[in-house]
C-alpha cells in the first residue's frame, strides 16, 4: 500500500502550542495546496504515571496524574515525517512526547484524484432522490 501523506497526532500542553505551531510551519507540515499552517486541535484529558527514574514535566514519580492538554492533528508529506517529528521534539516539554504518525491511504489531497466539481458529467437528483447521470437523461 503506497501513500503520500501522514497525519501526525501530537499531545502537548497548551502553554507550548504557539511554539509547536512555529515548529510545524518550519517543517512545512500543514501545507495543503495553496494554504499553509493548516491543523486542528482540541483540548483533551490525558492520564499517566511517571515511573522511577523519570523526570516528568507534570506530575510526580509513582503518582497517577491527569491533566488537560491539546491533541493537535496536522498533515505532512511522507518524506517530511522525520524532519517534522524532530521539529516537534525540539519544542516539546515532555520527556516522552506522544507523537503518532499515521499513514493516510486516501485523501482529497492527491493530484491524481479528479475534483468532482470540475467533472464533465454532472450528477443531479432523479426520481425518489436517486442520483442519475444528467447526460443520459437528456436522450
Amino acid at each position: 500500500m503506497d501513500f503520500e501523506y501522514c497525519k501526525l497526532e501530537i499531545y502537548i500542553p497548551a502553554s507550548h502550542f504557539p511554539a509547536l505551531q512555529k515548529a510545524l510551519q518550519s517543517a512545512d507540515a500543514g501545507h495543503i495546496g495553496k494554504y499553509d499552517c493548516c491543523l486542528s486541535y482540541c483540548e483533551v484529558q490525558s492520564r499517566w504515571r511517571p515511573l522511577a527514574g523519570s523526570r516528568p514535566f507534570l506530575g510526580e514519580e509513582n503518582t497517577l496524574c491527569t491533566s488537560a492538554e491539546y491533541k493537535v492533528e496536522v498533515i505532512c508529506r511522507k518524506e517530511k515525517v522525520d524532519e517534522t517529528i524532530r521539529a516537534v521534539k525540539s519544542v516539546h516539554p515532555y520527556e516522552e512526547p506522544v507523537i503518532n504518525a499515521i499513514p493516510l491511504y486516501r485523501t482529497g489531497l492527491s493530484a491524481a484524484l479528479e475534483d468532482p466539481r470540475k467533472s464533465r458529467t454532472r450528477l443531479s437528483s432523479g426520481p425518489a432522490g436517486r442520483r442519475s447521470d444528467s447526460k443520459s437523461r437528456q436522450r
